[in-house]
C-alpha cells in the first residue's frame, strides 16, 4: 500500500484542508496520513478563525509519521507561521522524503487571507528549494512573480519563470481565467496542457487542496508529473461534475464520487 502524507490545516466542514486531503487519499487507492498545522473554523460561506498548532506539535507530528510509516509522497497545504515553516523545512531535510507537492496556499476561496508576507518569504526561501512541484493558482501565481495573467500564454510564461528562479517544476491552475479553465504545468523545459472547459458549478470549496493530494497520491503511485497532472484532473473534474450541492456558500466536491461508481 503507497503512502502519503498531508502537512495541512484543518477544515471542520470538510470540504478542504486535510479532510479533503484524506478523501481524496481513499479515493485515489493510497494510504493517508497527516499532520495538523492550523484549526480553522471554516465552512462554505467564510473562514471565521485561524489557531495555528504549535510548531513543537508540529514537529512531534511530523517525527511520528516519518519514524513509523513513511511515507511515498508529501502533500504540504496551509502552513501560515514562519516557526511552522521552519520546522517543516527541517523535517523535510533530515527524512529526505520524494515527491514533495507544495500547494502555495496564501487565500481562501472567500478572500480571507492565510498567509502574511513574513510567512510568505519563510515558504518561498525555506520550502520552495525542497518541493518538487508547487501548484499555485493565478492569483498566487501573480503574487509570486509580480506580473499579470490573462492568457495562457501569460501563463506559461510566468510558470517558466517561476521553476527557473525557484528551481521547482509550476503547475498554474487556470481556473481564474475567463477564456479557459486550463492547467499548464512546466517540467525541466517541457509545457503541459491540460485543457478543460468552464464547469458551471459554483460548489468548488477545496478544489486546490484536492488537486494537490490526488497529484501527491497518483506521485506516490509511481506515476510520471505530467501523468500525475493529468490523472489528477481527470479526478477532480469528476468531483465537479458530480454536482453535490451541500451548504449555504461555496459547497464542497464529491471526492468519493468514483468509490460510489464502483458499488
Amino acid at each position: 500500500m503507497k503512502t502519503v502524507l498531508t502537512i495541512a490545516g484543518s477544515d471542520p466542514s470538510g470540504g478542504a484542508g486535510i479532510q479533503a486531503d484524506l478523501k481524496t487519499f481513499i479515493a485515489n487507492g493510497v494510504y493517508g496520513m497527516s499532520a495538523i498545522t492550523s484549526l480553522t473554523s471554516q465552512n462554505t460561506t467564510a473562514v471565521l478563525d485561524v489557531f495555528n498548532i504549535p510548531a513543537a506539535v508540529v514537529s512531534s507530528q511530523l517525527d511520528a509519521v516519518f519514524t513509523d510509516i513513511f511515507p511515498d509522497a508529501v502533500k504540504i497545504g496551509m502552513v501560515s507561521s514562519e516557526e511552522i515553516i521552519t520546522v517543516i523545512a527541517e523535517k523535510l531535510k533530515k527524512y529526505k522524503p520524494r515527491n514533495i507537492v507544495l500547494d502555495t496556499v496564501m487565500i481562501s476561496t472567500s478572500g480571507y487571507s492565510l498567509l502574511n508576507e513574513k510567512a510568505k518569504a519563510s515558504l518561498i526561501n525555506e520550502l520552495f528549494p525542497l518541493a518538487d512541484i508547487i501548484t499555485p493558482n493565478i492569483p498566487e501565481a501573480e503574487s509570486l512573480s509580480g506580473m499579470a495573467i490573462g492568457t495562457e500564454s501569460d501563463m506559461k510564461s510566468v510558470a517558466k519563470e517561476l521553476a527557473e528562479k525557484y528551481n521547482v517544476r509550476v503547475l498554474i491552475k487556470g481556473g481564474h481565467l475567463d477564456c479557459s479553465a486550463a492547467d499548464i504545468l512546466y517540467d525541466n523545459g517541457s509545457y503541459f496542457t491540460y485543457s478543460q472547459s468552464h464547469i458551471d458549478n459554483p460548489n468548488t470549496h477545496g478544489t486546490g487542496c484536492t488537486l494537490s493530494s490526488a497529484i501527491a497520491a497518483n506521485l506516490a503511485l509511481g506515476l510520471s508529473y505530467n501523468e500525475a497532472v493529468k490523472k489528477a484532473k481527470d479526478y477532480i473534474t469528476g468531483a465537479i461534475l458530480d454536482g453535490m450541492d451541500l451548504g449555504k456558500g461555496r459547497g464542497p466536491l464529491n471526492h468519493g464520487y468514483n468509490i460510489n461508481q464502483t458499488k
